[in-house]
């Protein structure tokens, strides 16, 4: 995780307490995967680190008190988004 995720993960915990930390670095960098992604596809310019930081922090602030309710509604990713037993200890 690079220092512009690591903020982008700090800031999901501090709003959303449902989530562990392993799920909230997952939630990091799926966004951020999706918005370099979908940019990408589009047939944008790569505008750098600091414009996926922007985006992604934005959509923190609007959907990340609820990224924990995603599972429920979009079974296809719980298992990226669910915590393994077995691997937590």
């Amino acid at each position: 995780m690079n220092d512009n995720q690591k903020r982008l993960f700090e800031r999901l915990l501090e709003l959303n307490d449902q989530l562990s930390a392993n799920q909230a670095q997952t939630w990091v960098e799926l966004l951020w995967e999706d918005f370099e992604a979908t940019y990408a596809k589009a047939g944008r310019e790569y505008k750098g680190s600091e414009m996926t930081e922007k985006v992604v922090s934005q959509w923190i602030e609007y959907y990340g008190d609820k990224l924990h309710e995603f599972v429920a509604h979009n079974p296809k990713y719980k298992h990226l988004l669910t915590e393994d037993q077995s691997k937590l200890h």
